[in-house]
């Protein structure tokens, strides 16, 4: 079972540096991203383990919840420690935290 965390949680955890790792497509993370997200579409995750951190935690995050939960159980299955967040991007905004437009992960 996927482990989840809410928008709280993750806000918190951003704060102290989180890794996030965004798994919606290219074109959905220029049009908004949490700050510092790092852009893996989900068809592509596998091919870019060497870049996801293994001594941390990974937190997924797509559009509204349901990719990211998949990213998160596959990675979970390949001995990440990956949650899931809760209502994604669109959460984020709408809790009235920043996004970030266009390709820069900052």
């Amino acid at each position: 079972m996927t482990r989840t965390i809410d928008i709280p949680t993750l806000a918190a955890r951003h704060a102290d540096g989180a890794f996030v790792l965004d798994v919606r497509e290219p074109a959905e993370y220029v049009q908004g991203h949490v700050p510092g997200a790092v852009l893996a579409p989900l068809s592509r995750v596998a091919t870019v383990l060497a870049s996801i951190p293994t001594d941390r935690t990974v937190h997924v995050v797509c559009a509204s919840g349901n990719r990211s939960r998949a990213g998160a159980d596959l990675l979970t299955g390949l001995g990440y420690d990956a949650v899931s967040v809760e209502g994604g991007t669109s959460a984020w905004a709408a809790s009235g935290r920043p996004l970030v437009t266009g390709r820069q992960a900052a």
